[in-house]
C-alpha cells in the first residue's frame, strides 16, 4: 500500500473498496458531484474525485502540522477505533475513539476539569496507599479509571483546543463536526454518499465502513502528519542568519 497521498492509484483504492457508497436510497443529493454510476442499486463513488480531494485534504493537514498545529482524529464505530488509535499514536497527535462528550471543544473548560480528575484518580490508583483502601473504594476508583481512559485518554495531554479534526464518518460524529465548526476549526472528513459534504472543509468521498478503506485512510494521514513533523523539526534546526555587524564609518576630522 502507498504510504504518501500522491502514490496512491485508483487500484489501491479499489483493492480497498473505498467506491462502495450506501444504497441508491441513502443517498444525500449533495454528494452527486462525486458519485460515478448506480450499480446493482448502490451508488459507486468516482474515485478519481477521491484522490483528487485526498491530495488537497492532505496537503492541508501538512501544512497545519508543519506550522505547530495539533490534530485530533475523531472514529468512534467499531471498525475505526483500533486504527483511528493506531494512527493518532504512531504520529503523536490526539484521538477520540470510543465515545464523543459534547463540548470536548466547545466547552473545554469542563474538559480540562476532568482531565484534571483523570490525572487524580490515575495517581489514587497506582500510589502505595491505594492498598489500604476497601475493596469497594479501589473498584469505584478502578472503574472511574477506566471510563476516563475509555473517554478522555486521546487527549489527556492535548494541552488545548486541536487545530484540524480528522473524521471518519462526518455523520456519526455529526456533534464533533458541529463543534469543529462552531469554533472554526478545519475539518478532513471522509464523506460517503448518505453525508452532506458541504459541512466539511476538506471532504473525502469514500466508503467510511470497510476496515480496509480506513486502514488505507488512517495510513495515508499519518504519513501526511509525519511529513509536517519532519518538515517543522528541518526549520526549527536550521541555524538562523546572523546579520554582518554594520560598520560605521568615521567621519574625517575637520579642516581647520
Amino acid at each position: 500500500m502507498a504510504l504518501n497521498a500522491r502514490e496512491l492509484t485508483l487500484e489501491e483504492l479499489l483493492y480497498c473498496g473505498v467506491h462502495f457508497g450506501h444504497k441508491s436510497a441513502r443517498w444525500n443529493p449533495k454528494m452527486k458531484p462525486y458519485i460515478h454510476k448506480v450499480h446493482h442499486g448502490v451508488h459507486i463513488i468516482d474515485l478519481r474525485q477521491t484522490l483528487l480531494m485526498l491530495h488537497k485534504a492532505m496537503a492541508a493537514l501538512q501544512h497545519c502540522v508543519r506550522t505547530g498545529g495539533r490534530v485530533l482524529f475523531v472514529g468512534t464505530k467499531l471498525q475505526a477505533r483500533a486504527a483511528i488509535k493506531e494512527a493518532a499514536t504512531r504520529c503523536g497527535q490526539y484521538y477520540v475513539n470510543h465515545r464523543w462528550l459534547g463540548g470536548t471543544l466547545t466547552n473545554w473548560k469542563t474538559i480540562s476539569a476532568s482531565l484534571k480528575h483523570f490525572r487524580d484518580t490515575e495517581e489514587k490508583v497506582l500510589s502505595p496507599d491505594f492498598a489500604s483502601y476497601t475493596k469497594k473504594e479501589q473498584l469505584v476508583c478502578r472503574r472511574s479509571l477506566e471510563g476516563y481512559e475509555a473517554n478522555l485518554g486521546g487527549i489527556r495531554n492535548m494541552g488545548g483546543l486541536p487545530d484540524m479534526l480528522f473524521v471518519i464518518d462526518a455523520n456519526k460524529e455529526s456533534i464533533a463536526v458541529q463543534e469543529a465548526r462552531k469554533l472554526g476549526i478545519p475539518i478532513i472528513a471522509i464523506v460517503d454518499t448518505n453525508t452532506d459534504p458541504t459541512l466539511i472543509d476538506y471532504p473525502i468521498p469514500g466508503n467510511d465502513d470497510a476496515s480496509r478503506a480506513i486502514q488505507l485512510y488512517t495510513t495515508v494521514v499519518v504519513e501526511a502528519v509525519l511529513s509536517g513533523l519532519q518538515e517543522e523539526f528541518a526549520k526549527d534546526q536550521t541555524p538562523e542568519k546572523i546579520p554582518a555587524p554594520r560598520t560605521t564609518r568615521k567621519k574625517p576630522p575637520a579642516t581647520p
